[in-house]
C-alpha cells in the first residue's frame, strides 16, 4: 500500500505541483520534516503513533524511521509543491483547500489504520490526527510568510499536546 500511496503522490506532484517555484517552498519542507525529526527523536520510547509493518514492500519499508523518511522525503514534497504551488487567493477557497487536504490526510490515515499499517498509543486516535492535521495545514501555509509566527504556533500546540497527553519526563530520555 505505501509503495503505491508513495508513487500516487510522485504522480500528483509531477502532474500538479509548481515545480518552478520549489525554492519559495524549501524552507516550509524543512520546518515540516524537521517537526517530523523532532517528533521522532523526541518521542522516540513513547510515540501516540507509529507506522508498523506494510502489506507490500515490507523488506523495503520496515520500521517506523524508515517509513517515516519516506513519507518525508516522497509525501511530504510532493504535498507542498500542489498544497503551496496551488493554494488560492480568495479566503473561502483558502478554507476549503485546507479542508481538502485535512481530509486527504486524514483518509490516508483511517485507511491506513485499517490495513493495520498504523497503530495509536497513549490515547492518540484519529480524532487527535484530525486535529493536527487542521493545525499543520494551516500552519504550513503561515510559515511561508511569517515562519516566526508558525514557530510560535507548533510550539504553543506541543506545549497544549504534552500538557493533554500528560508525557512522562522518560519518554525525553
Amino acid at each position: 500500500m505505501r509503495i503505491i500511496l508513495y508513487s500516487a503522490f510522485i504522480f500528483a506532484a509531477y502532474k500538479w505541483g509548481d515545480w518552478k517555484n520549489w525554492r519559495k517552498y524549501y524552507p516550509t519542507f524543512l520546518f515540516w520534516i524537521g517537526g517530523d525529526f523532532f517528533y521522532n527523536a523526541l518521542l522516540r520510547n513513547h510515540r501516540f503513533w507509529n507506522f508498523t509493518k506494510g502489506i507490500i514492500g515490507e523488506d523495503i519499508l520496515h520500521g517506523h524511521l524508515i517509513i517515516s523518511l519516506f513519507v518525508m522525503f516522497f509525501s511530504y514534497t510532493s504535498t507542498l509543491l500542489i498544497y503551496l504551488g496551488r493554494f488560492p487567493h480568495q479566503r473561502l477557497k483558502q478554507l476549503f483547500w485546507i479542508l481538502l487536504w485535512v481530509l486527504i490526510y486524514t483518509f490516508i490515515e483511517i485507511s491506513s489504520n485499517k490495513l493495520n499499517s498504523i497503530e495509536y498509543h497513549y490515547g492518540w486516535n484519529i480524532y487527535w490526527s484530525l486535529l493536527f492535521n487542521i493545525i499543520m495545514f494551516t500552519v504550513l501555509k503561515i510559515h511561508v510568510s511569517k515562519p516566526w509566527l508558525a514557530w510560535i504556533i507548533s510550539i504553543l500546540f506541543l506545549i497544549f499536546l504534552s500538557n493533554i497527553f500528560n508525557l512522562p519526563r522518560e519518554s525525553f530520555d
